[in-house]
């Protein structure tokens, strides 16, 4: 076995179906299996799993984590990999036909983590080609990266106590790079991540943004380098200004006219970033002011 590729999902079976079978379309691909860790879905999931495995196009297993946490749920499928190469995708991707096949050329050595541009689109029907705007300097993102299985197991795989949304692959990316392990983009290995607006509101990414700013702390405990303050926001100049300069009115304005149907386009997104990035950064002062 060539590829393993690790699927971690929570009450997403929809999602997952159609994951699922986009993989049954790949041309000139090595030989893959497809893990599913289920973590602890009370949907189809499950279903879902056993379906695919039983169309018998490739090998598909189905893993049960009940405990919601994302890092444990990905070592979980890690352990049940059987190939040389482990494949993180996310439930809700579309992988076009060259995808895995673009993956197995970019391992051109056996020390290289490679991630592929990741597309956010608003639904199944839009299928752009990558664009310079998608190039991305993350050494590990877990929705569309490959590491050899070696390496994982070499480092001890996720921190589990990562327990919120956050930061658990960019810990794992640096502890690959202490390890030896090398970065390389590879821009035929591009995924389409379905992101609709509908789903995507204004609130989820506002938990999101709280959770990672909790995450970071457990990240700069165990990475406490200029590097990690900066890629967190943990820098004097950001600690000042979510302490100072991000007064309860000003992101109630932000909120106000992210949310409004009358705002532009370009302004809504503007006031929309400027939120999410404001109750982060609050929320990362009051993490980092426990410690």
């Amino acid at each position: 076995m060539r590829i393993s590729i690790v699927i971690a999902t929570k009450d997403r079976a929809n999602y997952l179906e159609r994951a699922l079978a986009s993989l049954e379309h790949q041309i000139g691909a090595p030989s893959f299996e497809a893990i599913v860790v289920d973590n602890g879905s009370t949907d189809d999931t499950k279903g879902v799993a056993e379906r695919a495995s039983a169309r018998g196009l490739f090998p598909v297993t189905y893993v049960y984590e009940p405990e919601p946490n994302r890092g444990k749920a990905r070592n979980a499928g890690i352990r049940e990999a059987s190939g040389f190469l482990v494949l993180f995708v996310d439930d809700d991707v579309q992988m076009p036909p060259g995808f895995l096949a673009a993956h197995e050329a970019a391992h051109s050595t056996t020390n290289l983590v490679v991630n592929g541009p990741i597309l956010n689109v608003r639904g199944y029907e839009d299928r752009p080609k990558p664009i310079p705007a998608n190039y991305s300097r993350a050494f590990l993102c877990t929705c569309n990266v490959s590491v050899p299985k070696h390496a994982l197991d070499a480092v001890g795989g996720f921190d589990e106590e990562f327990r919120l949304y956050g930061w658990e692959d960019t810990e794992l990316g640096v502890r690959l790079r202490e390890a030896g392990m090398r970065w390389k983009f590879a821009w035929d290995a591009y995924i389409w991540h379905i992101k609709p607006p509908t789903e995507n509101t204004l609130e989820v990414e506002t938990r999101k943004a709280m959770e990672k700013a909790r995450m970071a702390r457990r990240f700069l405990d165990k990475q406490p380098s200029p590097r990690a303050r900066m890629a967190t926001g943990a820098h004097r100049l950001n600690l000042l200004r979510g302490k100072y300069l991000l007064p309860d009115s000003l992101l109630a304005l932000y909120a106000g006219l992210a949310t409004s149907d009358d705002t532009p386009a370009a302004l809504r997104a503007f006031a929309r970033s400027q939120f999410l990035d404001g109750m982060y950064t609050r929320e990362l002062v009051r993490a980092l002011d426990e410690a």
